[in-house]
């Protein structure tokens, strides 16, 4: 293959298959709603709460503590991508929703916050530095570690919003429902670790089929349910539209600000790329499961996933073409590396 379209193949071999399988589910389930509804005749609200739980127990099982611990000496580098994460994202999720709020529907602002309240990905984040030969061990370490802060995080965040906004969230039972549905299967999944995790190492794809597995039955059956509650009627194809350039907006302010901010602190290159790339994502692997336990029987969940599922796809394309250019750079007389 010629080297210009070397970015190209690796965005193929990222979304192709997965990417194809969740627009034919959207595309069911806006043709026949009623079967992948939550209490359809699949029963997909019970299906995919033990598919969320099966997750995050091969999660958990998988996640590797001497690598944590490699990664964990670069404090100035977490404390980069997490205040990103959690601060830096929900504040600009808060000036979009209160800036927009008279040209956007609510669900879909909330929806645009909820995207910004999410932890990073761990896979796409690792494999983008990797790729980039960036600094894989801090990558690891703040992927993983953003996804267990999110647990908590994300819920007390949505709570605040949704809070101040006039409506109401039972916070606790919020709380209580992440606790029993991914942090004690994540538990679990740890003290199983000793038995299946050499296993897992060997069949990363087995965890990888199921991921993307659950992924899929939790965005049909919510399209279901948005669709059989007449949710796609009351918004305009110019609506979904405007999710798209949000969320494309949304990505390059971000990848433009971690960038800029990472070089002005200093960061050698290899930081940088782990800066860049764990600060900018969002998890679609975390986000789609914990929506469904947040917004629980909300006839909108569709809606309000959609911008985490625009921004996903949007983050794969465009973090594989600056993962290409960085990964093309070259090695400078004094053993490090010069920028792309």
């Amino acid at each position: 293959m010629p080297a210009i379209l070397s970015p190209f193949k690796k965005i193929y071999d990222l979304i192709d298959g997965f990417v194809l399988i969740m627009l034919s589910a959207i595309g069911i389930a806006l043709l026949a709603p009623q079967i992948g509804a939550g209490d359809g005749p699949l029963h997909l609200g019970m299906v995919t709460n033990l598919g969320v739980a099966l997750v995050f127990f091969l999660h958990g099982a998988a996640l590797s503590r001497d690598k944590l611990v490699a990664g964990a000496r670069h404090w100035r580098l977490h404390a980069f991508v997490q205040s990103f994460t959690y601060i830096v994202f929900p504040v600009v999720g808060l000036a979009l929703m209160f800036g927009l709020r008279n040209m956007l529907p609510a669900e879909l602002l909330l929806g645009v916050f909820y995207l910004c309240a999410l932890p990073s990905t761990v896979s796409s984040s690792v494999a983008m530095t990797s790729m980039a030969r960036g600094n894989v061990p801090g990558a690891i370490f703040n992927a993983t570690i953003s996804g267990l802060i999110g647990m908590a995080v994300t819920p007390l965040l949505m709570g605040l919003v949704i809070s101040a906004s006039g409506a109401s969230m039972p916070l606790g039972k919020a709380l209580t429902g992440v606790a029993l549905q991914l942090l004690l299967p994540f538990a679990l999944g740890q003290l199983a670790r000793p038995l299946i995790g050499s296993w897992l190492a060997k069949k990363k794809q087995i965890t990888n089929k199921i991921d993307r597995g659950v992924i899929v039955l939790i965005v049909y059956s919510s399209f279901c349910d948005a669709t059989a509650a007449g949710l796609w009627h009351k918004y305009s194809w110019e609506t979904i539209g405007a999710v798209m350039a949000l969320a494309a907006v949304l990505l390059v302010v971000i990848l433009a600000t971690t960038t800029f901010t990472a070089r002005r602190l200093g960061f050698s290159v290899e930081d940088e790329i782990t800066a860049v790339f764990c600060g900018s994502k969002k998890s679609l692997a975390n986000g789609i499961p914990m929506a469904k336990i947040l917004f629980a029987g909300h006839p909108a969940l569709g809606l309000l996933v959609l911008p985490l599922m625009v921004y996903h796809q949007l983050q794969l394309i465009v973090c594989s073409v600056i993962a290409s250019r960085y990964a093309s750079r070259d090695a400078l007389p004094d053993g490090t590396t010069a920028r792309a």
